[in-house]
């Protein structure tokens, strides 16, 4: 964070994107089986957002939301987590996104999720109609690839935030790419490149990059994505690669951070919870390894719970686990309610 300590901030991140309501299935099956549902919000930058305000952070949300009831659920339950709504925007005219979603894995051909989100107040969002004054106010701008996909709009905005501007907050990316969302031609992959690029730091799994486009190992990534001073690789079990470097003619560090072992309980929302550690302790100037290993302890956490959002371990229980020794760190073993255990390590691990 040192090239980027010279602004003033009103927020460590803001997170811009769009939020939706969320209807969580009362038990396993096909939507079509499926007899009732609790709601619950969903949304890649609000759920960082909410996770670094739980973990003490100032982090804000800026959306756009309908003038309806889901939209005041939406701002009231995000307000809840600690978060700045202020420069959230309410839509007379659209209705804020809604989707449905089965109890499965995401990664799981039986996962259903029916969105309705086409034409949402969300959508409409521009470098016309959102406050930059709040947008550029903090530290970090945190943005994914999603609100890239709703609409030309939306496209337009993403290029502006991420274009060239002088004292700029550090631009994160989460490339998060959906391919049911870019409809009407294959112009995603090449847009969600050119965003990539012009970051600071970029979260992708290798699982997306090798769909959207076509790279094989960290390695490939890195050469297509040499611009980022922070590139983060999700290589799913096999943990992470971060390659770093301090200036612009500086030469990469690599390094490898191995997942954790977790008993799961709902393997959804560990993406974003993953970034949020990661930059949670990118605010703390905290070494790269520690960076990787705060994602995965985050993600382990929203892991461990039914939902897309929980608390975060209490700081310095975190700290005393990202810093383990590599071969501790190895025999970790994380279950429903390690959030919990804030004395000794041995209360969360296996030997």
């Amino acid at each position: 964070m040192s090239g980027h300590a010279a602004r003033t901030a009103t927020a460590d991140v803001v997170c811009l994107g769009e939020s939706m309501v969320t209807f969580l299935p009362s038990q396993p099956g096909r939507l079509a089986d499926v007899p009732s549902f609790a709601r619950g919000i969903g949304g890649a930058e609000s759920n960082v957002a909410c996770a670094l305000a739980a973990a003490g952070h100032r982090a804000a949300w800026v959306g756009r939301v309908g003038a309806d009831g889901f939209g005041d659920h939406l701002v009231e339950a995000i307000t809840g987590y600690g978060v700045d709504t202020s420069a959230v925007r309410r839509d007379p005219d659209r209705p804020t996104g809604i989707y449905f979603r089965t109890a499965t894995d995401r990664a799981t051909d039986a996962h259903e999720v029916a969105y309705y989100r086409a034409g949402s107040a969300a959508s409409a969002m521009s470098p016309h109609n959102v406050p930059y004054e709040s947008v550029l106010a903090g530290r970090v701008l945190h943005l994914s690839g999603i609100t890239a996909a709703l609409s030309a709009d939306c496209l337009a905005l993403l290029d502006d935030l991420t274009a060239p501007r002088e004292n700029r907050p550090l631009i994160s990316f989460d490339v998060n790419h959906r391919p049911g969302l870019w409809r009407g031609g294959d112009a995603g992959p090449a847009v969600l490149l050119g965003l990539a690029r012009r970051s600071d730091l970029v979260f992708v799994g290798e699982d997306e990059a090798e769909e959207a486009w076509g790279l094989h190992g960290a390695g490939a990534i890195r050469a297509a994505l040499p611009e980022p001073a922070l590139l983060v690789v999700k290589r799913g079990a096999d943990g992470v690669t971060v390659f770093s470097r301090a200036g612009d003619r500086a030469r990469d560090t690599v390094t490898d951070v191995p997942s954790l072992h977790v008993d799961v309980v709902a393997a959804v929302g560990a993406g974003d919870a993953f970034a949020a550690g990661f930059l949670s302790a990118t605010l703390r100037d905290l070494p790269v390894r520690d960076r990787a290993r705060h994602g995965h302890l985050m993600a382990a956490a929203v892991l461990t719970v039914p939902g897309d959002l929980t608390g975060p371990p209490p700081r310095a229980h975190a700290d005393r686990l990202a810093a383990l020794d590599d071969e501790a760190w190895g025999t970790l073993r994380l279950g429903p309610g390690w959030t919990a255990a804030a004395g000794a390590n041995e209360e969360v691990r296996i030997t």
